[in-house]
């Protein structure tokens, strides 16, 4: 199994950089990991189950915490950080990086969804 050599976050561009110890490199936009979590909330208890998680354009990772020698936690500003990327599941995100966005934006639309946060409404409105 890869493992990776190199995790660092770019808070400025939003982004987590992993480097595997197989030469393969990958800039995973926050959005991305995000609306591709593994956790139950986004992927579900079964198949079928998985949520299209729309509005997310601008969010952010706050951290990256270690989770023993096969994984890391990510802490988003939405305050998601269920969870748990294994180095298969960062590997697969890098290397199905343009399937899986394409299908994210197919599912956004066919739900007329948008990654664009809702309006905010003035105070008193």
């Amino acid at each position: 199994m890869p493992t990776p050599t190199e995790i660092r976050l770019n808070r400025a561009e939003k982004v987590l950089h992993v480097v595997f110890d197989t030469g393969e490199a990958f800039a995973l936009p926050a959005e991305y990991l995000r609306v591709e979590s593994p956790s139950a909330e986004v992927q579900g208890h079964g198949p079928g189950q998985r949520v299209i998680v729309p509005g997310r354009r601008h969010v952010g990772i706050m951290k990256v915490e270690p989770v023993g020698n096969y994984a890391v936690r990510l802490v988003f500003d939405d305050l998601h950080d269920t969870g748990i990327y294994s180095w298969d599941i960062l590997l697969r995100l890098g290397r199905e990086r343009a399937e899986r966005w394409a299908e994210y934006e197919r599912a956004l639309a066919a739900k007329g969804l948008s990654r664009d946060p809702p309006a905010r409404r003035p105070a008193g409105a």
